[in-house]
């Protein structure tokens, strides 16, 4: 080769590999752009095992838990009950639910700019959680909207029609849950501090918007449908608390994608409502069985199990603005007062709540929204900003006691949602059904009445 031709040579591939040389703002930006998809993937990942725990709430979870509480010939028909509302509420969510409560809408209801899930896709949806697929941000709200109807059929267990369940549930939603979820969580929504609304209520993972209108929900059933046939005189004892207490337990784990997941991000936000959690659950347990034993001389499984999961319903709304501490004190208090409300108020007043849906939820949810008015600190949630910039205080211990009054203004919003909502669906779910079981249906049993099979068959 020529000196010609060597020189050049080398000077087109010295300007080549100039020109490849990225400038330092573009390594900048490219550095940014793979650590943002780093992000998003990690907090993707995280956000689909939850919804996914959230799901096993509803089903494996509430379905063992509630089937083991009834008699043998009602395992099937209260299982069935948890498993369709995963099957009927995801199709609902899925043409106009999501829309209903996170569209923006007014304050009291979302508009249909997502109906059918149309714009709901693999771009985030930055009002609602930056850093994830829109698509995943809908699907974990969807558990939420599952379990919660199916929360409500803990009150009437063993005495309602399989269709007239349904038909009450799906009312239920567009009357109870898809209003106070949006007013909560929804941009623009009347009770959302973080998003434009009114009233400043602090709702981490469904405090009010689950636990209240399911457990004021379910009260209202239980009065309103009567008792089963032979209560309180008749045995009516768990046919199964092997059952029962694997679904605890799985409700226990599931509450983790619940509450955690609730951070929206695989984040110390995350970190701080797991930890908070954990903490509520074991001390709800731990109440429960010391009043238990302290009142009967025993300590049983079913009281550990209820603790637990009064312990988890009560620190649900304030699970990502309390300190591990203030969890402790909330399921101390949440195992106390629930074991009161379940084992001496509820035959007291005698309604038949068959499976302590309200004195577990509905109690549960009303403490800790109250609850959250007064733990809640920017310590732990500094999302909230004052006009400077600095982070607002959040509850009573930051010095804000007035947020127990908007606290409650929540919840009282929440009950009257709940406690005419139901009126109306159950009065018009009469009408175009019959909601109760015959003598000889309830007697027979859900599962061979209404669905024409047995939970447990001993001869070949």
């Amino acid at each position: 080769m020529s000196i010609r031709n060597s020189c050049a040579l080398w000077a087109f591939l010295s300007v080549s590999a100039f020109a490849q040389t990225p400038t330092p703002t573009e390594e900048i930006a490219s550095l940014k752009a793979a650590v943002q998809a780093a992000q998003s993937a990690g907090d993707n990942a995280w956000m689909l095992v939850s919804a996914a725990l959230v799901l096993m709430m509803t089903g494996p979870g509430l379905a063992l838990f509630y089937g083991g509480l009834v008699r043998t010939k009602n395992v099937l028909g209260t299982m069935m009950q948890s498993f369709a509302m995963m099957a009927v509420v995801t199709l609902i969510w899925a043409v106009c639910g999501y829309s209903l409560v996170f569209g923006e809408g007014n304050a009291f209801i979302g508009d249909l700019r997502y109906l059918f899930l149309q714009g709901v896709g693999g771009a985030p949806n930055t009002d609602y959680a930056p850093t994830i697929p829109h698509l995943t941000f809908m699907a974990y709200q969807m558990m939420f909207a599952i379990i919660t109807p199916a929360l409500i059929a803990g009150a009437f267990a063993e005495r309602v029609k399989f269709q007239a369940m349904i038909l009450f549930s799906v009312l239920w939603l567009f009357l109870v849950y898809f209003p106070i979820a949006h007013m909560v969580w929804g941009k623009g929504g009347y009770l959302n501090p973080f998003l434009g609304g009114q009233i400043p209520v602090f709702d981490f993972a469904g405090g009010t918007v689950v636990h209240i209108t399911s457990g004021f929900s379910a009260l209202v059933t239980a009065i309103m449908l009567g008792k089963r046939k032979g209560y309180p005189t008749e045995p009516m004892k768990p046919h199964s608390l092997v059952l029962s207490f694997i679904g605890a337990c799985m409700l226990w784990v599931g509450w983790f994608g619940f509450n955690a997941g609730s951070a929206l991000a695989a984040s110390a936000l995350a970190t701080s409502a797991f930890v908070a959690t954990h903490f509520a659950s074991a001390a709800g347990a731990l109440a429960w069985m010391i009043a238990e034993r302290v009142r009967n001389g025993k300590a049983s499984a079913l009281g550990g199990i209820s603790g637990a999961v009064a312990g988890l319903a009560t620190v649900t709304q304030g699970a990502g603005f309390v300190e591990p501490f203030s969890a402790i004190l909330i399921g101390l208090i949440a195992g106390f007062a629930c074991f009161a409300m379940v084992t001496i108020v509820k035959y007291k007043l005698g309604y038949d709540d068959s499976l302590d849906a309200f004195g577990v939820h509905g109690v549960g949810g009303l403490m800790g929204c109250l609850l959250t008015g007064v733990f809640a600190t920017n310590s732990i949630n500094n999302a909230l900003k004052l006009p400077s910039g600095a982070a607002a205080p959040l509850g009573w211990v930051d010095g804000n006691a007035a947020q127990v009054m908007n606290q409650g203004i929540g919840a009282l919003i929440g009950i009257a949602f709940a406690v005419v909502g139901t009126f109306i669906a159950l009065k018009v779910t009469g009408l175009l059904t019959t909601i109760r079981m015959e003598q000889t249906e309830e007697t027979q049993g859900m599962d061979v009445s209404l669905h024409g099979e047995e939970g447990y068959v001993f001869q070949d």
